[in-house]
């Protein structure tokens, strides 16, 4: 026999039962907080739960040389909650490469937009002149690497039409930033193609 708890509705008052295991091998143990009150949650509870999940992997290539942050076409991902207390999980993985001679410095953030404006997301704190990045990386000696940048964060849209992530890139020295590319781009073998991919998830709150 499985353990139970019971609880007999009644118009004057409910009242409470457990019913124990048949075997005392299968003795449970529910542990209250002596500081608090507790909430027992359902198998129905919402809370926590992830009610949709929308993902976008780019695995063409793409160039920019601005120096100002420019949308990377492709690597862009909407979602339209279905709740404005939700949190939207937000992952991003972005391969790049750059070369430039003596050094160069490249940036990227998370952009988010819907009907109500556009703010950056996930960037460091304004210091100076210094750009607001969610990710950055320098390339110094003139040399080349491929990078990977991950990001992952937690946003609160608060409302419930559509809301669009996207990946933006600034080669904040004017030497190329590269995504999916080496820098050379050699047709062998030793030097690969990639992708890059955005994904959200709607969390219920």
């Amino acid at each position: 026999m499985t353990a139970k708890i019971k609880l007999n509705a009644a118009s004057g008052g409910g009242s409470f039962s457990l019913q124990a295991p048949s075997s005392s091998a299968n003795n449970r143990v529910f542990t209250l907080p002596d500081s608090a009150d507790a909430t027992l949650l359902t198998s129905t509870t919402a809370t926590g739960k992830i009610l949709q999940v929308v993902s976008t992997t780019k695995s063409d290539t793409f160039t920019t040389s601005s120096s100002s942050f420019t949308d990377i076409t492709g690597l862009s991902v909407a979602i339209t909650p279905t709740s404005s207390s939700s949190k939207v999980l937000v992952t991003a993985v972005v391969q790049y490469s750059t070369a430039g001679s003596g050094g160069s410095r490249q940036a990227g953030r998370i952009l988010r937009s819907h009907a109500g404006g556009t703010s950056a997301r996930a960037v460091g704190d304004s210091n100076g002149n210094r750009i607001q990045s969610s990710f950055g990386s320098e390339t110094s000696g003139g040399g080349g690497n491929m990078k990977s940048a991950t990001i992952v964060f937690l946003d609160s849209p608060a409302r419930t039409d559509e809301v669009t992530y996207k990946v933006q890139a600034a080669a904040v020295d004017g030497n190329d930033f590269k995504l999916n590319v080496t820098v050379s781009d050699s047709n062998v073998a030793s030097y690969p193609r990639v992708a890059s991919h955005i994904t959200v998830m709607e969390v219920e709150a």
